[in-house]
């Protein structure tokens, strides 16, 4: 049963109550014809009776077109609660239609309505002021939204059209989506005032805008700060527009010096610039400049609209504090799901989260954000002031990041080392947390403002090892890359360097070595074989290395990408090569000897291969019965059941190698001996491992090829490769290999896997690869641990459904995400502990170098 009209609940007046009265004045105007303000009564009370008087909530999707404009208005004539979803993006929409369920879905064809009505009557709780419902986003269609009065619509309608002086003769053109509360602001004060629209989704950067422009007679538009920035490309200084009467502005902070221009501009050709200030949570608006102080105030807001009214909430000692204002605009609440649609007012005053003053003009200045702050080494940086900073410098920036990193983007390439050395220098910042980059555009949201979360994106992307930045970080100069080399130390080891410091001087070790190589070639092209023990101030780019189409990679990166993809495809099936895990002890065993320094620095790269794994396999004990608690403790060899799984015998094989090499080179004569005889003392080792290898000390055990002392000489010729200076060195270490594998798989692939990886690394220091193979070959080699750790659950069910290639493809996606994870997850504990760590290293090894390397 629906309602008869003598029982609806009486409703607030509305602007849209009586349209019919401006008679045949033009409402709005297309490229394709007209509508008057009759006509357009006309269509909303055909419309609006089609909709009923028992209120529904009805989802309209907007458009800057007349059957949108006529939706919009029909709903809020029937007094029904409407939702304004973006016509231009379905997706949004649905989102917005699986949250809150709307009785009636509009959306304007062409030349037809979609009226999906999904229920006669409302099966909500509509609060009888409930008018509107807006995104917070404007464009995004975000679940959360804006509720709004019908009091609040004519309040801020009538405020507009007020500080405006609209009268019947304006004619706005749309510059901003509908669903945008700026862009409905104008709407709403044009139809208040029985002024015209000119109805288009042309930007201001097509012809065709200014051609409608000139053809309607219109006499202001609408822009946010990029709208302006689109109006400098396109010369709109010297256009000629004899209608035009006003331009407003809001929607973001636009530089004072481009208030300014505009300003003066405006003063040439006859026409004002409205700079104002508003929040959707104000229905729109709460603020304005009026025009005759732009060209002496551009900084400011100005003052309240009329019927609003300001307060600053806990001023400092420079008068700023948080911005509160309040009025008959200001929002009913906030609704996040169905039954917030049945409250009533849930705010009084709305606390802005801008931070502003009162100038000594009496004016209102906003100077930061509450919530734009990040706190990096602890200092609190305003990001919006920040943005001035650089604006008053002539940098046209957009700051974003986290406590970790500032990102600092800007339109023009050459203004990048400007921008990042400028913000370094300001905060006090060491240059490597500061990170410049030049999109091809600067992302936005459809209401023109910044899109923060798609820069941090960006920045990450460009940040990534293994993929090539789109802009230079910094421009190819020799500052420029000694900022850049710093930067990498700091993202990679938590350590800002000296220019005397080396890679493993700084702690750096296997698992690091492959991000930091990618890092670096990006930066000065292909590396020295020695790199990781050159002083980074010795670190330099060449014409040469920049120019090479191919990228000479370490040999042991190349080996960890190949053993990892030879391991998990033998696993899957995809083909039969055993030993590639026995190839990676041999690198295991070259890398140890790279960047082993003390029982400090071994200690913690124990641990970075040894807690990584100790909390996966425990994971993976904890619900798989062929794991134990022995797995997760890396003694499963020692201590495991017999049925206990072996899949991870070379990450207890590793560890129980490392940590006795640890102990014994602590005691401070072995290391003495070592650094004395650095060939002599691994081939020795070698030599004792071989003892074990052909029985002359029986240790036989199960698993005989899976146990570290069974596998030791293998590690130890690694060891020995790295340590091998002559041809007779390389030879011996040769031979050795030669004379050893044979027998020992009892499977003739295998040995020859392995001996093939250790002969590459003996006599082979670096791979030619093209870049792109390059840029596949070093994230594989840098994910292996984590690939290594992951596949033995991926690939099973990825294989019994897909096949091989899929389980070998899926299993070092996976691994390579695990990796990206873990990283993300303890960069903020390595960053906060860099610069205390950076200092300990070098009191440890004051000078460190390669000689003492």
């Amino acid at each position: 049963m629906t309602l008869l009209e003598s029982e609806r609940p009486q409703l607030s007046p509305l602007f849209v109550d009586d349209l019919g009265r401006h008679g045949e004045r033009v409402a709005a105007l297309t490229s394709t014809g007209s509508i008057t303000y009759a006509e357009l009564e006309d269509r909303v009370a055909g419309l609006a009776e089609r909709l009923g008087i028992e209120r529904r909530l009805v989802l309209v999707r907007a458009a800057n077109t007349v059957d949108a404009l006529v939706a919009y208005v029909a709903a809020l004539r029937g007094g029904h609660s409407v939702l304004l979803a973006p016509g231009d993006d379905a997706s949004s929409g649905q989102v917005l239609i699986d949250a809150y369920d709307p009785d009636v879905v509009i959306s304007a064809g062409q030349n037809r309505w979609n009226f999906d009505e999904r229920r006669d009557r409302t099966v909500h709780d509509l609060h009888p002021e409930l008018a509107l419902l807006l995104s917070t986003s404007g464009s995004t269609g975000s679940p959360k939204l804006v509720r709004l009065s019908r009091r609040n619509l004519q309040s801020n309608a009538a405020s507009i059209a007020e500080y405006l002086g609209l009268t019947p003769e304006d004619r706005a053109v749309t510059t901003l989506p509908m669903q945008y509360c700026y862009g409905l602001s104008v709407i709403n004060s044009h139809l208040h005032a029985g002024a015209s629209l000119v109805l288009t989704d042309l930007s201001v950067v097509d012809r065709c805008f200014w051609d409608l422009f000139r053809a309607s007679g219109a006499t202001s538009f609408a822009g946010v700060p990029h709208t302006f920035d689109l109006l400098d490309r396109v010369g709109f200084d010297e256009m000629s527009l004899p209608t035009l009467r006003y331009l407003t502005e809001a929607g973001g902070r636009m530089a004072p010096d481009k208030v300014r221009r505009y300003a003066q501009l405006g003063a040439r050709h006859g026409w004002d610039l409205f700079v104002m200030y508003g929040q959707t949570e104000a229905t729109a608006r709460m603020a304005y400049l009026p025009p005759a102080l732009t060209g002496s105030q551009p900084q400011s807001i100005g003052i309240p609209v009329p019927g609003g009214h300001f307060t600053i909430d806990s001023p400092d000692e420079d008068g700023a504090g948080e911005l509160v204002y309040r009025g008959d605009n200001v929002m009913l609440g906030y609704a996040e799901q169905p039954r917030d649609l049945a409250l009533g007012a849930t705010v009084g005053a709305l606390h802005t989260g801008d931070l502003a003053r009162v100038s000594a003009a009496g004016l209102y200045e906003i100077v930061g954000r509450r919530s734009r702050f990040i706190k990096p080494y602890g200092i609190r940086i305003d990001l919006d002031r920040l943005e001035r900073l650089l604006a008053d410098d002539g940098v046209a920036g957009v700051c974003s990041g986290d406590d970790d990193l500032l990102i600092v983007a800007v339109e023009h390439p050459d203004q990048v080392d400007a921008a990042t050395r400028l913000v370094a220098v300001h905060l006090g910042l060491p240059r490597s947390h500061v990170r410049g980059v030049c999109p091809p555009e600067l992302p936005r949201l459809s209401n023109g403002k910044p899109d923060y979360a798609a820069l941090r994106r960006h920045a990450t992307d460009i940040g990534t090892p293994g993929t090539e930045p789109a802009t230079p970080l910094l421009p190819p100069d020799d500052a420029g890359h000694q900022a850049a080399l710093r930067a990498a130390f700091v993202d990679v080891l938590g350590v800002e360097p000296s220019d005397d410091d080396t890679f493993v001087a700084l702690g750096g070790d296997s698992l690091s070595y492959v991000e930091m190589s990618v890092r670096l070639e990006q930066i000065i092209g292909s590396l020295p074989r020695d790199w990781h023990v050159t002083p980074v101030g010795h670190l330099a780019p060449t014409a040469a290395t920049r120019r090479r189409l191919t990228v000479h990679t370490d040999t042991s990166v190349v080996l960890r990408a190949v053993a990892i993809v030879l391991i998990v495809g033998t696993h899957t099936k995809l083909w039969q090569l055993p030993g590639g895990a026995h190839a990676l002890i041999a690198v295991a065993g070259y890398n140890f000897a790279r960047f082993q320094i003390g029982a400090s620095t071994m200690a913690a790269s124990i641990a970075r291969l040894a807690v990584p794994s100790m909390c996966w396999i425990a994971v993976v004990a904890a619900w798989n019965d062929k794991y134990s608690w022995a797995n997760a403790l890396l003694l499963n060899g020692f201590l495991g059941r017999p049925a206990d799984h072996w899949g991870y015998w070379f990450i207890e094989a590793v560890v129980q190698i490392l940590i006795p090499l640890a102990l014994v080179l602590a005691v401070p004569a072995v290391a003495r001996l070592e650094r004395r005889r650095p060939f002599a003392v691994p081939i020795a080792a070698a030599g004792a491992g071989l003892l074990v290898r052909f029985d002359v000390i029986d240790l036989t055990s199960s698993h005989h090829i899976s146990r570290p002392h069974e596998v030791f000489w293998i590690f130890a010729l690694g060891w020995s490769a790295a340590r091998a200076t002559s041809f007779w060195h390389r030879l011996l270490v040769s031979a050795m290999a030669v004379a050893a594998l044979p027998g020992f798989f009892a499977n003739t692939h295998r040995e020859l896997i392995v001996l093939a990886g250790l002969l590459l690394i003996v006599w082979v220091p670096t791979i030619p690869l093209p870049r792109l193979g390059y840029r596949v070959v070093a994230p594989v080699a840098s994910a292996s641990l984590y690939i290594y750790l992951t596949h033995f659950q991926v690939y099973p069910p990825l294989a019994r459904l897909h096949g091989p290639t899929v389980a070998l493809a899926g299993s070092v996606l996976v691994g390579m995400a695990a990796q990206l994870l873990t990283q993300r997850l303890t960069h903020r504990t390595v960053f906060s502990r860099g610069i205390s760590r950076g200092s300990s290293v070098r009191e440890r090894h004051p000078g460190r170098n390669a000689s003492q390397s």
